[in-house]
């Protein structure tokens, strides 16, 4: 997995290199001192996935995420970043990122969010985790009165959480279900949609189940 750094602060940027080069899967194939650097080196080194600081000079990286997704779609951006507030947060996903985190993860946590990344998966960390679940909790759509295509209403509420980003465990505790059981919704709900993946899943329910 090829994983590009950027941080403005080269303390930290340098910690992280070396932090991730004790990881076995994880090589770092460059690091950025703001998002303008990061465009250029990720053009250059096609990284799997970018570990991204939200507030930098010369360019943040929530355009830089906008500018990286767009223009490589096949590269997962995961921010890294100490700011966890609602406003940071919605930027960096609308702009995105398929994972958050802040500067407290320890290795195991911000391995385990790339390799997510780097599988078309998304991960926060406990306090985003929340954050979202309220946040699509208040804002949910009304419950629909027809399921198209054969979905049950639980299927329906567990495929716009896959469109929310969430994991089966986020997904569980938001309805109160185990992720196993998350689990067995899921695919029954990829089997009467046609889809094969989350990332197909969110699709679908961005088109159909979120108007």
């Amino acid at each position: 997995m090829r994983v590009l750094v950027v941080d403005d602060q080269q303390l930290m940027r340098e910690g992280l290199v070396a932090l991730l080069d004790l990881v076995d899967d994880v090589e770092v194939v460059g690091d950025a001192g703001n998002g303008e650097e990061a465009l250029g080196l990720v053009a250059e080194l096609g990284p799997d996935v970018v570990l991204m600081d939200l507030r930098m000079p010369v360019l943040d990286g929530v355009e830089a995420t906008r500018r990286i997704t767009r223009e490589h779609p096949s590269v997962a951006v995961v921010v890294l970043t100490t700011y966890d507030d609602d406003r940071s947060v919605d930027s960096a996903l609308l702009a995105g990122a398929c994972g958050y985190l802040t500067k407290d993860a320890g290795r195991t946590e911000i391995a385990a969010a790339l390799r997510s990344a780097a599988a078309g998966q998304s991960t926060f960390s406990a306090a985003v985790s929340r954050r979202l679940v309220d946040a699509l909790s208040r804002a949910a759509p009304p419950p629909v009165s027809v399921c198209p295509d054969g979905l049950t209403v639980r299927e329906v509420e567990v495929l716009r959480l896959v469109a929310g980003g969430l994991s089966n465990a986020e997904i569980g505790s938001a309805l109160f279900i185990a992720a196993t059981t998350v689990k067995t919704h899921m695919n029954n709900a990829f089997a009467k949609i046609g889809v094969r993946n989350r990332t197909e899943a969110a699709a679908y329910a961005r088109d159909n189940l979120l108007r």
